[in-house]
């Protein structure tokens, strides 16, 4: 578990709100992101539930990838509580992070979230 969880939020909340008409608002008692009046496309939690973790939670194109992303990188990926079983995966971000990889999962989630009037005028 990550010693100071807000200097890791602050790195997601900068990735995540960097984005076209993202904010920012507490889903569940954790931080969210979403696109304004919109779906979230990303949570941050940290020990939620005291599982330990800090970590945060992005959409995928449903559950063959996220079984290929968990398959593929185990000790960085993992299905979340919840929303698990709609294909999210958490990004655990308590270790070495490759924050290049958590902003393109964090993107790629936007993208899958965002409303087609934001992707035709040019996306992210």
């Amino acid at each position: 578990m990550s010693p100071d969880p807000a200097a890791i939020l602050a790195k997601v909340r900068e990735l995540a709100l960097a984005l076209p008409e993202t904010t920012e608002r507490e889903s569940h008692g954790a931080p969210g992101f979403l696109i304004e009046d919109g779906k979230f496309f990303a949570y941050f939690w940290h020990d939620h539930h005291g599982d330990g973790e800090t970590v945060v939670i992005v959409k995928t194109t449903g559950s063959d990838e996220q079984a290929m992303l968990i398959e593929a990188d185990p000790e960085t990926y993992f299905s979340p509580a919840y929303l698990g079983a709609s294909g999210w995966v958490a990004l655990r971000l308590d270790r070495e992070v490759d924050w290049d990889r958590v902003g393109d999962r964090i993107a790629i989630s936007w993208e899958l979230a965002a409303p087609r009037r934001l992707l035709e005028a040019g996306g992210r």
